[in-house]
């Protein structure tokens, strides 16, 4: 029902910052809680960042905070994660996940892009 692609990771030093999207293609997008998450290798994957269908409320894990910034723009079907102050320890894979509950986009995701490489030098 919703197909997710992320774009925009790369490499950069530490301090730096990057803008990560997630295109989404679905009937019902703006409906849908909007999730990213990481994984680093041979780590589990964890939760960024939630914002609800509305983009009225956002969350964060508390390694992100006051650094990173997820928003929508729902006319676009995009989701954006703003990451300043990048860290080595932000290196990972990058997922966009989608869910109608903010709930399970918080925990786990019901859909999943296929994830964009981030890596931070120092």
């Amino acid at each position: 029902q919703v197909q997710l692609v992320e774009s925009g990771g790369g490499l950069v030093q530490a301090g730096g910052s990057l803008r990560l999207s997630c295109a989404a293609s679905g009937r019902t997008f703006s409906r849908y809680a909007m999730g990213w998450f990481r994984q680093a290798p041979g780590k589990e994957r964890e939760f960024v960042a939630a914002i609800t269908w509305a983009g009225g409320s956002t969350y964060y894990a508390d390694s992100v905070k006051g650094r990173f910034t997820i928003s929508r723009d729902n006319a676009k079907n995009t989701v954006y994660l703003q990451m300043n102050s990048l860290k080595p320890e932000d290196t990972a894979v990058y997922y966009c996940a989608a869910s109608t509950s903010i709930v399970v986009v918080k925990t786990q995701g019901d859909y999943w892009g296929q994830g964009t490489q981030v890596t931070v030098s120092s």
